[in-house]
């Protein structure tokens, strides 16, 4: 089992190695980060990231994809349910990922129904029209990749939606959010989420969220978070509160995973009310060194956000840990 710390799964399965930036949210990729590390000759993420030698010299994918046979089937071998996320080191709809290898990363999932897969992609174009548009039948060739896996002892019969499989969006802003939930949202799925770390502005996301007050069928899950690693941006209070309040509006559940490397400070306010309208420091004026940002308001109020490390910061919110999961129904 690939036990893992994000918050919201239980382990991480990588039968795909590799990637490339497709927003702004991938600036500071934690994944990149790690490749570069394990990037050396004869080591598993060996000729999969380049230097940029602009700027500061940050690693970064060059595009290759692998399928990682001998981990293609580990969830086989984990018998005890599991959250799993799926493919935390790239994303399963890169755009050269063939259908074969994501027919087969299907198979092994309709093959462990103990486990729920939790998908996550930067590409739900690519995904709608994996199971739309693609010329062969879905549910036919994952159902003959799964008959072959199993040795024969599946019936190579199934249909899609798989229910343990969760597909999201990675949301940053109100552009992906708005360019990415839409697709999302004409995917079949059981459970439909979005991820909405780093984020990096305030988004409205309340026209696409499903819940019991909500009649709507839309997001079950909202997961938000600040951006950590050396090169992290701040995050505002009140564009998590913002989160918060949309979901519990709607009934869906808001999972709050981290501040990231900054946490708020002191609020200097005369009138001791937040603010929404703010001026967000930019990439020109922000220096990964700084220990302290301000974030100024249009109402002549402003917030400090102190640089302390991920783990000091926490995840507190208003006094309390959110950690909401989404209710499947049978």
């Amino acid at each position: 089992m690939n036990k893992t710390s994000i918050e919201w799964t239980d382990a991480t399965w990588n039968p795909i190695r590799g990637c490339s930036r497709v927003s702004e949210g991938c600036r500071n990729c934690y994944a990149e980060r790690v490749a570069r590390r394990f990037g050396g000759k004869g080591q598993p993420y060996e000729g999969l990231v380049r230097i940029n030698n602009s700027g500061e010299r940050m690693p970064q994918w060059n595009g290759e994809v692998r399928l990682i046979e001998e981990h293609l089937l580990d969830p086989l071998k984990w018998k005890k349910s599991r959250r799993i996320f799926v493919n935390s080191m790239s994303d399963l709809f890169h755009e050269n990922m063939p259908d074969e290898w994501i027919d087969r990363i299907f198979a092994v999932m309709a093959l462990c129904p103990q486990h729920t897969f939790q998908v996550l992609t930067k590409r739900p174009e690519r995904m709608l029209k994996y199971f739309y548009l693609s010329t062969d039948n879905r549910e036919e060739a994952i159902g003959s990749q799964a008959l072959d896996i199993s040795a024969g002892k599946h019936s190579g019969i199934l249909e899609l939606p798989l229910p343990n499989v969760w597909p999201g969006v990675s949301v940053e802003n109100q552009k992906t959010a708005d360019e990415r939930i839409p697709l999302l949202l004409q995917t079949p799925a059981a459970v439909w989420f979005i991820s909405a770390e780093p984020l990096l502005e305030m988004i409205d996301i309340y026209q696409y969220l499903g819940g019991a007050r909500n009649p709507i069928r839309g997001l079950n899950w909202v997961i938000v978070g600040g951006e950590s690693g050396p090169k992290a941006r701040p995050m505002h209070p009140d564009w998590v509160r913002s989160l918060r309040d949309q979901c519990q509006a709607a009934g869906v559940s808001f999972f709050f995973k981290q501040w990231g490397e900054w946490e708020p400070r002191l609020w200097m306010n005369q009138h001791g009310a937040p603010c929404l309208k703010i001026s967000v420091p930019n990439q020109t004026h922000f220096k990964p060194r700084d220990k302290e940002i301000i974030f100024t308001c249009t109402d002549d109020s402003s917030i400090n956000m102190v640089r302390v490390g991920k783990k000091a910061a926490g995840a507190m919110l208003d006094g309390r840990e959110w950690r909401e999961f989404p209710e499947v129904r049978a």
